[in-house]
């Protein structure tokens, strides 16, 4: 597999990609961008009858990598094309590392849209307080608007009518699957197909901090005193549109909050922004530093009680505690005006603040949803906070 576009984005001053460099790790594809790259090839084939091997596409920043099939099948008389991408993970510890991400496509009647069906491995939504409806396969949001984007290209490209039934299977997924939270959330019969960007990026624990350093250092270097720590490319563009930040002011922190919040402890600026989703961030106000899923989990508890200093009455702290997920009990609060959001967003910037000791930086923190909307802010606090 081979990738077009990183390259120019490797040389940036700062910010997230020069991060991605500084480690030295190979970066690799989501499941999401296996899917559309196999919903690709296998559309292409019935509508052209052949395969392009290998298939390019294109992702949500730009990158144009190509993906080389690992299998395929068409032609036997039931207007269905299958293809098939095994993923690769880079240097990340990927539970799906290899993995084969399969894409059946089928012609549906003109005006039949796109239809999304769970395959054998990939699993299916059973409770609420996700980004899809229940029933619905665990194929997630960008990854749907992905396969959509390139069934219309390839529709446009070909003559189709852009209308087809997408089944994305993952051999082995079941399996697999027992390896992740799937199951403790509702996630049932295998994986699920995720990713916002379409690249997973690498997280050797020492090399990401020592990049989070670097990110600082560089920032400080610029003349930079107001710096956000972003846990995702989402996040990283909700504190461009809110704050104006050039990227060499971005800090990829990832799970690594506690890294920032430590290394800034000892090379201040006077203003930190830690942006995050609400899920990620809630482990933060509950006072955990590192906020990967394998390490600490969302504290369905803490949020009840936070909901409870909200105003929330014991029905609702008790929905709230028994939530499948953290967005779900944020929904649960917004529905009956209990600030939830904000409660997190205030409580994790006090934790960072005690992690901070009293250096003089201002510190504020956003919480987001899955769409990149904000569901809570805390003010700037901090004693740096009367300069900004």
């Amino acid at each position: 597999m081979t990738d077009t576009a990183t390259g120019a984005a490797g040389n940036a001053a700062g910010g997230r990609a020069a991060q991605l460099q500084h480690t030295g790790l190979r970066h690799g594809w989501t499941t999401g961008a296996c899917a559309t790259a196999a919903t690709t090839a296998a559309y292409t084939a019935l509508l052209t009858g052949e395969f392009p091997d290998p298939v390019t596409i294109t992702l949500p920043k730009g990158q144009t990598p190509a993906f080389a099939l690992a299998a395929e099948r068409a032609g036997d008389g039931d207007g269905r094309a299958m293809a098939g991408i095994v993923k690769d993970a880079g240097d990340d510890p990927d539970v799906t590392h290899g993995a084969l991400v399969r894409a059946t496509v089928r012609i549906l009647p003109p005006g039949s849209g796109v239809v999304f069906r769970a395959g054998p491995g990939v699993g299916t939504v059973t409770r609420p307080g996700l980004p899809l409806d229940v029933g619905e396969p665990a194929i997630n949001p960008v990854p749907r608007q992905m396969m959509r984007d390139h069934v219309a290209a390839v529709a446009a490209r070909h003559g189709g009518s852009g209308d087809v039934e997408i089944e994305v299977s993952v051999d082995h997924g079941a399996e697999i699957a027992r390896s992740t939270w799937n199951p403790r959330l509702g996630i049932l019969g295998g994986i699920s197909i995720l990713g916002t960007t379409g690249i997973v990026v690498p997280y050797s624990c020492s090399a990401w901090i020592d990049s989070i350093r670097r990110g600082v250092d560089v920032a400080r270097a610029a003349g930079r005193r107001h710096v956000a720590g972003c846990t995702g490319s989402t996040s990283e563009k909700v504190a461009v549109a809110v704050h104006g930040l050039p990227e060499d002011a971005l800090l990829d922190m990832g799970d690594f909050a506690g890294a920032v919040l430590k290394y800034i402890r000892r090379h201040p600026v006077d203003r930190l922004t830690v942006a995050g989703g609400f899920a990620k961030l809630s482990k933060l106000a509950a006072g955990h530093l590192d906020l990967h899923s394998g390490r600490s989990q969302v504290d369905k508890g803490f949020l009840a009680e936070l909901a409870r200093r909200g105003g929330a009455d014991e029905e609702l702290a008790t929905a709230v505690a028994s939530a499948n997920t953290g967005l779900e009990a944020l929904r649960l609060c917004e529905a009956a005006g209990v600030p939830l959001g904000d409660l997190v967003a205030a409580t994790a910037r006090d934790e960072a603040l005690a992690v901070l000791r009293g250096a003089p930086v201002a510190v504020d923190v956003i919480c987001i949803d899955r769409a990149g909307v904000i569901v809570g802010r805390s003010g700037a606090v901090g004693p740096a906070s009367s300069g900004i």
